[in-house]
């Protein structure tokens, strides 16, 4: 091949790749789009490659997301932003294609163009294709201009805007319900950029059409578009145009449309103001909260915390309240764990007074909920309810039920209360964690799951943190080494695992004291696990002892166990080793 011939051979490679059976192949060849332009130069990038994309746009649906992608940042390869719309007419055509990801694909990438066209280029190219598009004969191609009009919209001329603002009504009213869908999905957009006149007028008659739509599908949507509009709207147009749809959503006859409604209605809540949700939208939520399906429920019930913080305590207590005690013995699990999930943050809202008396016996008995999820859910907030009720009250009501659920029979019940303890130990403080909850942080030790046994030896550290050396020397350390002499070898590597974790909290002069010989007396054991683990410990102790004792006692220690039977315990041993002599060297 001759110098001359040289710029032809990227485009000809991708010829060839993009016709070759293989389908990686030819994404491949995609993927390069931008090194091929690169080879090629802006003008015949322009007069060659795109036409030909153009062209070859029947293939495998992965290929066309692929091309899709790579055209949405290929400015810089034709020249810069004046040459934009040489790459509207390829995405155009992905537009059309039957798969969903690949038209989603390509109308972002159109997005992304377009907010950077000059006006001029806008109301000349963007704003045909998207009539193009939207009195395309195939329903994908009017599905994808929904998501197109909000681009050119604000630089249109003022007759573009008028036929724009027509055109958008018709496909609300289209015979395709997925058109339907897709102009509802993008209202709130398109309404951002329309002039306030025309959004109380035209975009509230649209956003009305679809309210009443007979598809439960396109109604969802349009509650989504009540939260955009909400947004938009003065308050006073938001009440009067707003609201009611509202209110008539939350006793749609589609449970999904109930569903969209209980998600966003704290939303429409600060955009309607505080005396329209106290009126209106208060009992409509209620309404929520007893609804007869369950999905409802635990979407309305995963926002009580929300809705009650717009709300003053008085009426929270009067409206909310009573709900929340139906649902904390709801016949679903769901809806009770989507309950105990937030029930905590109401404690803020209602103050000391009405936790104590009210919430507190909700929290207790979903504490003691028959599944294990709603039980997970109220142990992870309880430091919200402490914030509220103080410690005494804390300790006397909910201790014996985190006593109670330390020995649950689910584990992740059990390992939720674990990494509960250090917090709960912090605001106890150190007399209370001895009398109640010292025992339980032993016994987790020799659980029967691994994942208990190792969060109990990382909660021992967390102890020590919290407490202090001192302490931790006086209550967890001869626990724990009693604990070496345990006949069952998993325990006794329990054992290893929290003296490597509080070594470093204890610090050098009670590592050499009491640890470390426990740790050495440990790699006579008959158990090659056991004996491996001590080389592993061994290792973690060498930055903290000085190193005279890594000489006289840990060295000697590893080298013995470098010539155990075990190929493991060589290996860790020897690794142990390797680390103490690259430590040397580096010091």
């Amino acid at each position: 091949m001759s110098m001359g011939d040289e710029p032809l051979y990227p485009i000809a490679v991708l010829i060839d790749e993009l016709k070759n059976e293989d389908i990686q192949l030819r994404l491949n060849s995609i993927r390069r789009l931008p090194t091929i332009a690169r080879a090629l130069g802006e003008e015949r990038t322009r007069k060659e490659l795109i036409p030909f994309l153009s062209e070859n746009n029947d293939d495998v649906d992965e290929v066309l997301l692929a091309m899709a992608e790579e055209l949405g940042a290929f400015i810089p390869y034709i020249g810069g932003i004046e040459h934009a719309n040489v790459l509207l007419p390829p995405l155009e055509t992905l537009c059309t294609v039957e798969e969903t990801c690949v038209r989603e694909k390509a109308v972002e990438s159109l997005c992304k163009i377009g907010s950077q066209m000059k006006e001029t280029d806008l109301a000349e190219s963007f704003v045909p294709l998207v009539k193009r598009l939207a009195a395309g004969e195939w329903f994908t191609a009017r599905v994808s201009a929904c998501g197109l009009f909000h681009i050119p919209y604000p630089s249109a001329p003022e007759n573009s805007k008028a036929e724009l603002r027509s055109v958008y009504s018709q496909l609300c009213q289209d015979d395709m319900p997925m058109v339907r869908r897709s102009a509802a999905t993008n209202l709130g957009k398109f309404a951002a950029t329309m002039e306030p006149a025309h959004l109380k007028t035209d975009i509230m008659q649209i956003f009305e059409d679809l309210t009443q739509d007979d598809q439960d599908s396109v109604r969802l949507l349009a509650v989504e578009g009540c939260a955009a509009l909400g947004k938009l709207l003065e308050p006073q147009d938001c009440v009067k145009h707003i609201l009611p749809v509202i209110v008539n959503f939350s006793q749609d006859k589609s449970w999904r449309v109930r569903y969209m409604v209980a998600n966003q209605l704290y939303e429409l809540c600060e955009a309607v103001g505080p005396e329209p949700t106290k009126s209106e939208l208060v009992p409509a939520y209620v309404r929520l909260l007893k609804d007869n399906e369950a999905e409802v429920r635990i979407a309305a019930a995963g926002k009580v915390t929300k809705f009650s913080l717009i709300l003053n305590a008085e009426l929270a207590i009067q409206h909310i309240l009573p709900c929340v005690k139906e649902l904390s013995s709801d016949s679903s699990q769901h809806v009770r764990s989507a309950l105990a999930s937030v029930i905590m943050g109401m404690a803020p809202v209602l103050g000391k007074e009405a936790t104590t008396e009210q919430l507190l016996p909700i929290f207790l008995s979903l504490l003691k909920d028959e599944f294990p999820d709603v039980r997970l859910s109220i142990i992870s907030k309880l430091d919200q309810v402490n914030q509220v009720i103080g410690i005494d009250l804390l300790s006397q009501s909910l201790l014996p039920a985190i006593v109670e659920l330390a020995e649950d029979r689910h584990w992740r019940v059990r390992l939720a209360i674990i990494e509960y303890i250090p917090l709960l130990a912090s605001q106890l403080g150190v007399g209370f964690f001895d009398d109640k909850l010292g025992a339980l942080c032993m016994k987790w030790l020799q659980d029967k799951v691994y994942s208990i046994r190792d969060a109990a030896a990382t909660n021992l550290k967390r102890l020590a943190e919290e407490f202090g050396p001192d302490w931790a020397l006086q209550h967890i350390v001869p626990q724990v080494l009693d604990m070496i002499k345990n006949p069952h070898y998993l325990h006794r590597m329990t054992v290893l695992r929290a003296i490597s974790l509080l070594a470093p909290v204890m610090g050098s002069e009670i590592t050499c004291s009491k640890l470390l010989p426990v740790v050495v007396e440990a790699s006579k054991d008959r158990v090659p696990n056991i004996k491996f683990n001590v080389a592993k410990a061994l290792q973690s102790m060498t930055p903290i002892v000085d190193h005279t004792v890594v000489e006289s006692t840990i060295r000697p220690c590893l080298i013995e166990l470098s010539e155990d039977p075990d190929a493991d315990v060589r290996f860790f041993a020897n690794q142990a080793i390797q680390a103490i002599d690259n430590k040397m060297t580096s010091s």
